[in-house]
């Protein structure tokens, strides 16, 4: 929440967050359908006696909210000098990991209703017993997005083309990014030499390709198809620079700081940053 809130306040078009489905059906932020020793520490059972406990490393469909909730997601462990992200990463102990309601209840608090919500469902067809229903899943996920009044500037994301589908069925008027990247193409069946014309079938209006698939031959066959191309994950502006002369229409970046310098050197229209909800120095 604290990271979310961070990147309102610079000023973004969009927020790319990760949910995943608990024990007990709650959909809530994490980047792997385990609990990472990364970015998750132990702190107490919810219970004394948990025979669950320590929920590190456990799927997160094996636990409850509850569980997830005694987890210090403020983290990242091992510190080390070669970790790219530890120049510029701020620990913030207490962190609780949060639920999608939450974070959509932040964004409605900024009243940020200019800002996309590209919400990726973490689904992988190929470990059954880590991943929901993809029916299930894209429901509940739509359901949320609904109550909050969301689904009219949302996106839903998903390697597992699956979702993408149900997504299409159950509500046509979203953006639908298939998400695509070398070791996970066969997640998604035969697609042939036409990978953007296979996902324009599957119910996607945006490819996102991992920056190293992007070429004039993508391009082509992504216009080709009718969709749009983001691609991700450009932390560099000299290689977010090559992605918008290849013609990209989005770019998914961790530093949207440095994002924001490349548009104003291209002369982009910049988002605007959102109000902070409390005060700040200067």
């Amino acid at each position: 929440m604290p990271g979310l809130s961070r990147t309102l306040e610079l000023g973004v078009h969009a927020l790319e967050l990760d949910v995943a489905l608990t024990a007990d059906r709650r959909l809530v932020l994490t980047h792997d359908l385990t609990v990472s020793a990364v970015t998750s520490a132990d702190t107490r059972p919810v219970r004394a006696g948990d025979p669950a406990y320590p929920y590190v490393g456990k799927p997160i469909n094996s636990l409850t909210l509850a569980q997830l909730r005694t987890l210090d997601v403020g983290v990242r462990l091992p510190r080390h000098p070669d970790d790219p992200f530890a120049i510029t990463q701020v620990a913030i102990p207490e962190t609780r990991m949060p639920t999608l309601g939450a974070v959509l209840g932040l964004v409605n608090a900024y009243e940020a209703d200019a800002v996309r919500l590209h919400v990726e469902l973490k689904s992988d067809p190929t470990r059954p017993e880590l991943t929901a229903d993809p029916e299930l899943f894209t429901g509940l996920v739509i359901e949320e997005l609904d109550r909050h009044g969301r689904l009219d500037n949302v996106a839903i994301l998903s390697f597992d083309w699956r979702v993408i589908t149900q997504a299409a069925a159950m509500a046509p008027g979203t953006r639908r990014f298939a998400l695509i990247e070398p070791d996970t193409l066969h997640w998604n069946g035969e697609l042939g030499d036409d990978v953007p014309a296979a996902a324009r079938d599957a119910g996607a209006t945006t490819l996102s390709p991992e920056h190293v698939m992007v070429d004039e031959r993508l391009m082509a066959q992504a216009a080709a198809a009718g969709l749009d191309v983001a691609v991700w994950t450009v932390n560099d502006t000299e290689l977010g620079a090559r992605m918008l002369d290849l013609g990209v229409s989005g770019i998914v970046t961790d530093y949207p700081d440095r994002m924001r310098e490349l548009w104003r050197d291209r002369g982009l229209p910049l988002p605007g940053p959102v109000e902070p909800l409390r005060p700040v120095s200067v």
